[in-house]
């Protein structure tokens, strides 16, 4: 059974990306999947700094992100775009999950042979299409194997009934198709 860690990569109140990954969080769960929604909120971080982790060591909250991400297979993410890329909320935890917590650690073991589908939601008609791009390229260059469909979900304001389920039965399907592909991929690649 595939383990998939869903989140946002945003911390807002009622957001639209805390709701879409919510979306397929459920849909993975329906694939078969065993699924851990969390919000990245409750991971409260400093700003990534060399010295910070030289002098301090992990931030417990940062240790606590970095083990979910290595007992989970899979990961369902839903980032905001924030000025054509993806919000620092998100980079900074990536950030940190990357880096090691102990000496005999090998390089981004948080990372390395997991899987991963996006998507993103905006109030824009390109619904956050333009930080994807980016936020792909970042995981695949740490080793994550992200699918390669992706959806962007614009007019993020009447995107969602008041459950925080979409109202539009198309964008339903392609997110529940999305979250299927990623349990199908991830249950293959943990197979011995």
């Amino acid at each position: 059974m595939a383990r998939i860690l869903a989140f946002s990569g945003s911390s807002r109140k009622d957001s639209y990306n805390q709701k879409l990954v919510g979306v397929a969080a459920k849909a993975a769960e329906q694939a078969g999947a065993q699924v851990t929604l969390i919000n990245l909120g409750d991971f409260p971080m400093p700003i990534y700094n060399q010295d910070l982790q030289n002098e301090q060591g992990f931030p417990t909250s940062a240790l606590a992100f970095k083990q979910l991400l290595l007992e989970h297979d899979g990961l369902l993410i839903a980032s905001p775009e924030y000025n054509s890329a993806f919000s620092p909320l998100l980079k900074n935890a990536i950030d940190w999950a990357s880096r090691a917590s102990d000496p005999n650690e090998a390089p981004l073991s948080a990372y390395r042979g997991k899987t991963a589908a996006i998507m993103s939601c905006a109030p824009g008609a390109l619904g956050g299409l333009r930080g994807l791009g980016f936020l792909r390229m970042l995981l695949q260059n740490i080793g994550v194997m992200v699918v390669p469909n992706q959806r962007a979900i614009g007019l993020a304001g009447s995107a969602f009934d008041e459950h925080g389920q979409l109202k539009d039965a198309e964008q339903h399907k392609a997110i529940t198709r999305l979250a299927e592909e990623l349990v199908k991929i991830t249950d293959k690649l943990a197979s011995p």
